[in-house]
């Protein structure tokens, strides 16, 4: 495969194998932790870093930069690696779920993003652990294991499985979501937490969520999955309706049917 100079322009064929080829490596890498061992590290009282997630975003960044060298890079450990006037940013998780990943919870995932001039073009996600694919291309549509999804069909709040998450500062930030939760358990048939914002976006385009909210999530927890809904038939938004940015501090993601609703509920209606 090609690598490209600044000038040249990959094919969209070239950029999802590299993608695909990328997330399967740094997924091989999570699982022989998994099963070999790792060390934790704390960022804060609830926030972890562990050896796995640095060897995995290092495996991502070490094959993108020798096929891409002029692209640019935001990695959710190493951050933004450098600034080039290339149009093209991956945006990479290499462990989203560490939480879960540490205490032997098989929900984890790799999440790798590629935006062209500040547009989601492309999304990856890969759970090694249950060995599933998610794949999207702007325009192309959505995939898992190359068979395509669609979101659900779920026509209201009552008849839908939502999912969310809570930020790290959940113990000292009053904008904690703890409020929309309490409201979304009144008014959903019911709700789950599974500590991986990229698989529970994958979920929803897959159809297993009807909807999914969260605030305070990062670039990289979104780059991907946000695609991977819009491209299976849902809707993504922040809190008001509008626009959505993997730089936002809201998300809405959902099946199209219940994402009104979902608006209501969380703007206190």
């Amino acid at each position: 495969m090609r690598t490209d100079p600044l000038s040249a322009a990959p094919t969209p064929g070239e950029l999802k194998a590299t993608a695909i080829e990328a997330a399967r490596r740094a997924g091989a890498i999570l699982l022989e932790h998994a099963h070999n061992g790792f060390r934790i590290e704390h960022k804060d009282a609830v926030n972890l870093v562990t050896d796995a997630d640095r060897r995995a975003e290092q495996a991502i960044v070490t094959l993108i930069r020798r096929r891409y060298p002029s692209h640019r890079l935001l990695a959710e450990e190493g951050g933004l690696r450098e600034e080039t006037e290339s149009p093209y940013q991956w945006v990479i998780d290499p462990l989203d779920g560490t939480t879960n990943f540490a205490h032997g919870y098989p929900a984890y995932c790799v999440s790798i993003g590629l935006q062209l001039q500040g547009r989601s073009i492309l999304g990856a996600v890969f759970d090694p652990t249950r060995e599933e694919l998610y794949v999207a291309e702007a325009g192309g549509g959505a995939f898992l294991n190359g068979a395509p999804l669609h979101v659900s069909r779920a026509p209201s709040l009552n008849a839908s499985l939502l999912v969310t998450g809570f930020a790290y500062d959940v113990r000292e930030s009053s904008n904690n979501n703890l409020d929309h939760f309490s409201r979304f358990a009144l008014r959903a048939q019911g709700l789950r937490r599974t500590g991986t914002a990229a698989l529970d976006l994958c979920y929803v385009a897959a159809g297993r969520f009807d909807g999914f909210w969260e605030l305070k999530l990062h670039p990289w927890d979104t780059a991907a999955g946000a695609l991977m809904v819009v491209e299976a038939g849902g809707r993504v938004t922040d809190f008001k309706g509008g626009s959505f940015s993997i730089y936002s501090q809201e998300i809405v993601a959902s099946n199209g049917f219940i994402h009104d609703a979902m608006l209501a509920v969380l703007s206190g209606r």
